[in-house]
């Protein structure tokens, strides 16, 4: 029979390929994190702010695909740099490990 599903009595989960979730949610699950390298000629030109990331946080709790959405452009790269080596517990959904996309902030000065 074409297109017959197996068990096809019981319902079908359908799981998101990547499921978003808030920053706040995913800061809860993170295990690792290393402090940005604020360059010292930002610090020297009293540069400040916000860095937002948008990343994917992986099954294994490791981090992929970061973007850039937002902040000074000359403190992007370490913040990138230090997310990428930062380490999340899985997020599990229905007892199962899935991908999540987040935003991450880093924020640099105010010290």
């Amino acid at each position: 029979m074409s297109g017959a599903v197996f068990g096809s009595g019981s319902k079908l989960k359908v799981t998101p390929h990547v499921v978003p979730i808030s920053e706040g949610l995913a800061s809860g699950m993170l295990i690792h994190k290393t402090t940005p390298i604020y360059p010292k000629y930002a610090q020297d030109a009293h540069i400040t702010g916000t860095v937002v990331l948008k990343a994917t946080i992986t099954k294994q709790g490791t981090i992929e695909g970061i973007q850039v959405l937002s902040g000074p452009k000359i403190l992007a790269p370490s913040a990138v740099e230090a997310v990428r080596t930062w380490k999340y517990r899985p997020y599990l959904l229905d007892g199962q490990p899935v991908s999540v996309e987040t935003d991450i902030k880093v924020v640099f000065g105010g010290r």
